[in-house]
């Protein structure tokens, strides 16, 4: 992730969230915890929209292993706030989400993050190689 936030263009696919009103803190603004919230909801929704997971069935589960997230700007409820998603890296079992939360119509990102995902066997919960039809979902997600 670069130091300063990037743009629209730089991601693959937006959802749009509506916020809560619980989502504000004492400042007034989404606390730190709430973008996380938002972003990780995104990485799933998208999965789960493409068919590709379904949390109550699915043999294998995305585990996060690792995120990060810079702040920009603030946002705050009760602001709809669009999520950019982009793929940074697919591995064997393992992908580097990023993403974005935009101010609806805003051009540049007011906090990004990134999830690092390890998918692996629910019952084990080791590791294991992606499904040809999950790596084609998220491999559409890269971008540049």
């Amino acid at each position: 992730m670069s130091t300063a936030p990037s743009t629209r263009a730089g991601y693959a696919v937006f959802h749009e969230i509506a916020t809560r009103w619980q989502d504000n803190d004492v400042y007034g603004h989404l606390n730190n915890v709430v973008y996380y919230e938002l972003l990780d909801t995104v990485v799933n929704r998208h999965l789960i929209e493409q068919g590709v997971l379904d949390p109550a069935s699915s043999d294998r589960i995305g585990l996060v292993v690792e995120s990060g997230c810079r702040y920009f700007a603030s946002l705050a409820y009760p602001q709809p706030v669009e999520i950019g998603l982009r793929v940074a890296h697919v591995g064997n079992s393992s992908v580097r989400y990023e993403v974005g939360a935009f101010a609806k119509g805003a051009d540049t990102a007011a906090a990004e993050a990134f999830f690092v995902h390890v998918y692996v066997d629910t019952k084990t919960r080791r590791p294991v190689p992606m499904r040809d039809d999950f790596r084609a979902v998220v491999e559409a997600l890269r971008t540049g």
